[in-house]
């Protein structure tokens, strides 16, 4: 498992990956910053109209205690937005990797797996409904952990192990469906449930990392790819008959 988490470090860096990595990043940075301009404008908005609410409420006499709560409450909106954006890196690198799941597979398994048969490419609707699926999920069981975070750290245990759940199961089964029906894929996901845990604990951890997170998408994916590879074993037969009804993007 480490040594396909190092080749997988490894090819995200290398030339061919590069142009890949900064479109990934790009599309990232543009959905971060789309999120906390939403955000930034939604809570400021519900600061204003609450300061007026308050102010209509208890009289003009409060005026200025109300400017000041309302001042303090944009600041904590502010911070609330730049820490929003971290804990949903993880459901915004979902639906990049639903974009480019067949590029960085097909580089790991030329470069890897050339004497393998090559994957086929996922239909583009079936990726990007997995990844949405994912991120969504992800937003949900963060919004059930956060009022833990409160409470000795827990939410953010709660968050990791959330995570590595999350990403290892989007991407193993992204990885296994080039290859296999989605519900086969799904399938093997469950019968090895633990150690696509554990790989998904490095990817949690990947993902966690300020700036480097940006990546995640090629790192998660090719890691993914090897494990899939070593879980399947041997396959004498190149999985030629699966891959017969299956569309190319």
């Amino acid at each position: 498992m480490l040594d396909a988490a190092v080749k997988a470090l490894t090819q995200i860096l290398s030339p061919p990956m590069r142009s890949i990595l900064w479109r990934s990043v790009g599309v990232a940075l543009v959905l971060v910053t789309v999120l906390a301009i939403g955000l930034q404008r939604l809570l400021s908005w519900f600061a204003d109209y609450g300061e007026v609410w308050a102010e209509g409420l208890l009289g003009p006499n409060f005026h200025s205690t109300l400017n000041v709560l309302s001042w303090i409450v944009s600041i904590a909106a502010g911070l609330g937005v730049v820490l929003g954006g971290i804990f949903l890196m993880p459901a915004i690198t979902s639906l990049v990797a639903s974009l480019f799941v067949d590029e960085v597979a097909d580089h790991v398994e030329r470069e890897h797996y050339p004497a393998e048969q090559p994957g086929v490419a996922l239909p583009f609707n079936l990726a990007m409904t997995e990844g949405i699926k994912t991120a969504l999920l992800t937003i949900l069981v963060y919004l059930i952990a956060l009022p833990f975070v409160f409470f000795a750290g827990a939410g953010f245990l709660i968050f990791f192990f959330a995570t590595a759940w999350l990403l290892g199961r989007e991407y193993f089964e992204l990885a296994a469906m080039r290859f296999r029906p989605p519900a086969e894929a799904k399938a093997m996901r469950r019968d090895n449930a633990a150690t696509i845990f554990t790989a998904g604990l490095i990817i949690a951890a990947f993902v966690s990392i300020p700036i480097v997170n940006l990546a995640t998408p090629l790192f998660g994916m090719a890691f993914m790819v090897h494990m899939h590879k070593r879980l399947s074993g041997p396959r004498p037969e190149l999985l030629e008959p699966r891959r017969q009804g299956m569309s190319v993007r």
